[in-house]
Order: C-alpha cells, then structure tokens, then sequence
C-alpha cells in the first residue's frame, strides 16, 4: 500500500511503477492513475471529475459535500477519523486529503504495511513545497509554505491509533522526522532505496 503527497521530494520517485493499491491527493490525478484519490477540497473534486477521474478510481471527500456528487458513481465518503479530540486539528472539517490520505492508507492495507511518500511537512525554501505550485487550484510558488503543525498532529493520530501497522516514511536524506511521529511502528528511509514493482 502506498500513500503518495504531493511534496517535491516524490519528483524523483516513478509513481506508476509503485505497486497498487496507491493513495493520493488531489492533482496527482493530472499526472498519475492511483486507486484512490483524495480530495476534500472541492475545486480538485470538481477538477478530477473534469480529468475523468472517475472511470479508473474511487474519489473520496467530505460528507456534507456528498450530496452534490450523488449521480456520480465513484465518489465515496472519507473515513471517520479513529478517534475523538477536543481541539480543533481533531475537528473532521480541520483534516486535510493528506493525513486522510494515510488514514485510508491504514483501512485498505491488507499487508499491514503503509508505505508514504511525499509527505515533505517542511520546505527547504521559505516558499511553498508542493509540485503542483503555480498550477490552477494551488497557490502561488512565491507564497509562504502551509504550517504543517496540523498535518503532523492527524498524521501522528492515525499512527498511533494503528500500533500494529507499520509506517514507512520515504524521504530525502537530512529529513527529521516529527516528535510526534516517533512511534515504534513508524521508521523512515531513503527515498533512494524504494523497491518498484516491476
């Protein structure tokens, strides 16, 4: 199983030569077929629907939108999240199609094995990390880099409500790895050591 985000650091990584079932969020769709797509933006609903999304894969967004999409066949609800929280990052409105995106990584996987790229948290500039930036739907590659404190949080839950499952996070070397992901059932490695189906 893998779960693919859309951070510079997957440019590198063959998408389509990574062994199915694939996770991804939003544009990935322009670019790459993937089993399920995440998309709980609903401009990039709108868009998948527009690539044809919808005759190879399943589309997931949020349930109060659902209703909009009822004639379209593909197109299901994200999960429940695992768990309850008082604050806001555990609010289900407050997640985004990433960390749903590992959630949904933990449901399908029948090897109890997740395996993610993409999922950069941090830019190496002060300006936005994510391949699609200066594309239609995305903001601009000069603007500031989303805060990824609540991504780290939701990500880090879905962690640790599957303690039986193990998270391998692919990523560039020099990568630091989030306090709160450092759970016995999380380890990182080199994005240059994926294995590819062939």
């Amino acid at each position: 199983m893998w779960v693919i985000g859309n951070g510079e650091s997957r440019s590198i990584v063959n998408i389509d030569r990574l062994e199915k079932p694939r996770i991804g969020c939003n544009a990935i769709a322009r670019d790459y077929t993937v089993e399920y797509l995440i998309c709980v933006d609903r401009r990039m609903v709108d868009e998948s629907i527009n690539l044809k999304f919808n005759d190879y894969g399943i589309v997931l967004t949020r349930k109060n939108w659902i209703s909009k999409y009822n004639k379209i066949k593909n197109i299901r609800v994200v999960p429940d999240l695992p768990y309850n929280g008082e604050q806001r990052w555990d609010e289900p409105f407050q997640w985004g199609s990433g960390p749903y995106a590992v959630l949904l990584g933990a449901l399908k996987t029948k090897t109890k094995q997740v395996n993610i790229i993409g999922f950069d948290l941090y830019s190496k500039t002060k300006t936005v990390n994510n391949v699609y930036k200066d594309t239609h739907n995305y903001s601009e590659g000069s603007k500031r880099p989303v805060d990824p404190r609540y991504w780290i949080h939701q990500v880090g839950m879905v962690f640790k409500c599957f303690p039986k499952i193990k998270f391998t996070i692919y990523q560039e070397q020099g990568w630091e790895l989030p306090k709160a992901w450092n759970n016995t059932n999380v380890e990182v490695d080199n994005i240059s050591n994926i294995y590819y189906n062939t």
